[in-house]
């Protein structure tokens, strides 16, 4: 009801009159069932985006403390509205319990909901399309649903008259859904999330433009590789091309190639 309400009379109509967004292939959304929206990261306003610009109820994981409220006011007031629109919490403290912490997610998939995520982990330091997190992938392939390639462009800041500082016709460009399911039951692989997750992002790079780069985006804000030259790390685009072999016979032919050897 919150959801509805916060994106009918707010957000929709706000969204829509002060920066006159435009979307495409926005059928390429199914009508109904799980899905993974992934979604390339340039500005803070691009979840909003997003979610005013699609008919179909959208879900962000957001990351559990925030569900806590107890932080202050502040932090109650978040933790009610997170609430209030049906997000729902994710761990993301690394390991085997950020694992676990996906069941609220996979619950929401496999309850038919669309779950919207930025495989990238923050906002891109510069413009550029920076290595993805494989979550897009576990949850993908635990939950048996298709991740549907998006890319926002146009969302960076630009001054206005007067030189108020204004978002100008940012754009959503929704790409066909991916389907992954003949690799389901091997999401404890890490060659196969990765092999997945560099496909969800060169398929975001194909709709956005954007070069590659091959790191993750945190290294580039925060960590060693801030204000570096990062040319080194450029890529035509993510990953390979050829999906992992199964792990058995990734062995198998292991075994014959030091076999023929002898």
């Amino acid at each position: 009801m919150w959801y509805k309400f916060f994106k009918v009379a707010l957000f929709g109509p706000g969204v829509r009159a002060l920066w006159r967004p435009w979307v495409v292939g926005e059928e390429n959304i199914p009508a109904t069932g799980g899905a993974v929206l992934a979604c390339n990261h340039i500005e803070l306003l691009d979840p909003v985006i997003v979610a005013a610009m699609i008919d179909r109820q959208l879900t962000y994981p957001a990351k559990k403390e925030l569900f806590q409220g107890n932080r202050g006011i502040g932090s109650k007031i978040v933790a009610w509205f997170l609430k209030a629109v049906d997000q729902v919490p994710l761990d993301r403290s690394g390991g085997r319990r950020s694992v676990e912490g996906m069941r609220p997610v996979l619950d929401r998939l496999e309850e038919g909901g669309l779950i919207g995520i930025f495989p990238e982990g923050t906002r891109s330091a510069d413009g550029e399309l920076f290595k993805g997190k494989t979550g897009v992938a576990r949850m993908a392939l635990m939950a048996g649903v298709p991740v549907i390639p998006v890319a926002v462009v146009g969302t960076g800041v630009v001054k206005g008259a007067l030189g108020i500082p204004k978002v100008d016709r940012p754009g959503i460009i929704i790409g066909k859904p991916l389907d992954f399911s003949e690799l389901r039951g091997r999401d404890d692989e890490v060659a196969v999330l990765r092999w997945i997750t560099n496909e969800v992002m060169d398929a975001i790079q194909q709709l956005s433009g954007q070069d590659y780069v091959d790191v993750y985006g945190f290294r580039a804000k925060y960590g060693n590789l801030k204000g570096k030259d990062l040319s080194r790390w450029r890529r035509p685009r993510p990953g390979g091309t050829e999906p992992p072999a199964p792990a058995h016979r990734a062995a198998s032919v292991e075994g014959a190639v030091e076999g023929a050897g002898q």
